[in-house]
């Protein structure tokens, strides 16, 4: 299907001979900026939105519900029919949020081209499950290989071209390099990883540790009390990606520390903006998604589960379910045993 025939508009395209066709399922703020890096990268890009307000807005250079004030260069070819924008694709980028993504997935299983390879985009582990999102990749698309992209990136800072840096990670490290050798642009650096549990991993705790700076912010605790919540929460992302398998070095690289200093410091990010409002006591009704919310919740049962010590993960769920107060929380933590710092 042409681009004329899917949104009305020229076919002109900004693909040189060598590019992928690369379907982008979500057309949020990140799957759009996503999209406008793919394109910049030499892809042809198709952008799958649900709703037809989005596919329009994009065709006319903008999405403003998600993207304010920040201009869609010409070439990306927005549609509302998922059939469309996997037809033919050499790579799918999955962008919506993690406790959707089995039923997109479901919808998308009869489009989605054999062997081509699905990488997650988004971060979390499925609420009801306790599943990471490769493993619904897994079960879902038996026949699709598997790949996440993530790091320290703001939506609206890859969208404006900034420079960035992230991680593509998969088990076949081959698939990976070759992946982040295609992502990678001007101003868009990818580095590669087979470790593709860990940086799973860290881009889904990283979101809870963010509601918890964004609520120690709000609350007015001061920077000093910031800044021991994100290291030790740092500390128990280690323990639970060591449960997990996640290698070391990993979560000490930009898909671990790194996304996690830049969402614990940041209004920017919707989750510790999420974490602000609370701390601040404003109504969170109307807020922008923040994933680490329903996270928060599995990510503590499974660290109760598996024995592993994870106090802020369980705090952040706890004041989340209205079972404790932030100042509760606080005392709770500040009045743990005392232990050596690197007992980990």
């Amino acid at each position: 299907m042409t681009k004329k025939a899917m949104t009305g508009k020229s076919t002109t395209s900004r693909r040189p001979a060598s590019g992928w066709r690369v379907a982008v399922l979500g057309g949020g703020a990140w799957g759009t900026a996503l999209a406008l890096a793919m394109l910049r990268a030499g892809h042809f890009v198709r952008l799958y939105a649900r709703d037809n307000e989005t596919v329009a807005a994009i065709d006319r250079g903008e999405n403003p519900r998600y993207l304010p004030g920040i201009a869609i260069e010409p070439g990306i070819v927005a549609t509302s029919d998922i059939a469309a924008a996997l037809d033919g694709a050499n790579c799918v980028l999955a962008v919506t949020p993690a406790q959707s993504l089995r039923a997109m997935l479901a919808t998308a299983a009869g489009h989605v081209p054999k062997g081509v390879p699905l990488v997650l985009c988004a971060k979390g582990i499925e609420r009801d499950t306790g599943a990471l999102l490769s493993a619904i990749v897994e079960e879902s698309l038996p026949n699709n290989p598997v790949a996440a992209l993530s790091g320290p990136s703001f939506a609206s800072d890859v969208a404006r071209g900034l420079p960035t840096a992230v991680v593509v990670a998969a088990r076949n490290g081959e698939l990976a390099a070759e992946l982040a050798a295609r992502f990678s642009a001007e101003n868009l650096r990818c580095y590669s990883s087979d470790d593709l549990i860990g940086v799973e991993i860290g881009g889904a705790l990283k979101n809870v540790f963010a509601i918890a700076a964004g609520a120690v912010t709000g609350a007015g605790l001061g920077a000093s009390a910031q800044a021991a919540m994100v290291t030790r929460g740092f500390v128990e992302l280690r323990r639970i990606g060591a449960a997990f398998g996640a290698k070391p070095e990993t979560l000490m690289g930009l898909s671990g520390l790194g996304d996690l200093l830049l969402t614990c410091s940041s209004a920017q990010s919707r989750n510790f903006a999420y974490g602000l409002a609370l701390g601040q006591g404003k109504p969170l009704a109307g807020l922008p998604l923040a994933e680490g919310v329903p996270t928060a919740g599995i990510a503590a049962r499974i660290a109760a589960e598996r024995q592993i010590e994870a106090p802020i993960v369980s705090a952040v769920a706890a004041i989340l379910d209205g079972k404790i107060t932030i100042g509760q929380a606080v005392t709770a933590l500040m009045t743990r045993p005392l232990k050596t710092e690197t007992d980990i």
